[in-house]
């Protein structure tokens, strides 16, 4: 049992402490959450405007649906389509080896590639939010001269986001954790720390379990912080 301790105890002194191998996880968290971040404001722009384009056309009928909002329609049912039928980590290649292959901002580009994917769900997530809405609300709305884009964004749109906040949360959580496919374009974040540590010490197990621990601590804390929002929220709608 002692030399058990023993080897952890040096794997941890290797993977941790010699040469300040630290500071590589948390640059590389720190990358992490700047990709995170950035991908989930893209992902909710996205999000909203695919399922403003969406909820639209469905709730229009026939010639009131018009030529250019059927187009924007079916450009969002094959955006929708296409990023939801295709693994992360095909479109993270494609797009740092295709797309964009001769950018050096590789922060840029897997933001950009994880927000993409993001808001084709976070779009049929608000979608489902705004369905779930009377409809009522807004042809009451309108009743009172508002235009369609007042009552989605003053009306609709705020009572939708309390009743998909756990399923955004969600996104949210899975968007941190798919971090760790950036890998495969170069870019270091927390997991690309953990190998390039374990290519030097030649121990996996301290950096990979190290990591997996992160990720969890991080994913309870985001989790907790949520319910907290949720508890607020539920307790404003009572007041």
């Amino acid at each position: 049992m002692g030399t058990l301790f023993e080897d952890l105890g040096a794997q941890f002194q290797q993977s941790f402490i010699e040469g300040d191998r630290w500071q590589r996880y948390l640059d590389g968290i720190r990358v992490s959450f700047t990709v995170t971040l950035g991908a989930l404001a893209i992902g909710i722009i996205l999000g909203v405007l695919v399922a403003v384009v969406r909820t639209l056309h469905d709730q229009r009928k026939g010639s009131d649906r018009g030529i250019l909002l059927s187009i924007f329609n079916t450009i969002c049912q094959i955006y929708t389509t296409v990023i939801r039928g295709t693994p992360m980590m095909v479109q993270l290649l494609i797009m740092g080896f295709v797309i964009f292959k001769t950018s050096r901002n590789l922060v840029g580009v897997a933001i950009l590639s994880l927000g993409i994917n993001s808001g084709a769900y976070t779009a049929e997530i608000i979608r489902s939010g705004i369905m779930s809405i009377d409809p009522g609300q807004m042809e009451a709305g309108r009743s009172l001269g508002m235009d369609y884009i007042t009552v989605m964004k003053d009306i609709i749109i705020p009572q939708a986001i309390k009743n998909i906040l756990p399923a955004l949360g969600n996104e949210l959580i899975t968007l941190f954790k798919d971090t760790s496919l950036v890998t495969v374009i170069g870019l270091t974040d927390l997991t690309k720390a953990a190998q390039q540590i374990q290519a030097k010490t030649y121990q996996a197990f301290m950096p990979y379990i190290g990591i997996a621990i992160m990720y969890l601590v991080v994913v309870m804390i985001l989790t907790r912080l949520l319910g907290v929002l949720e508890k607020k929220m539920r307790e404003s709608d009572r007041r």
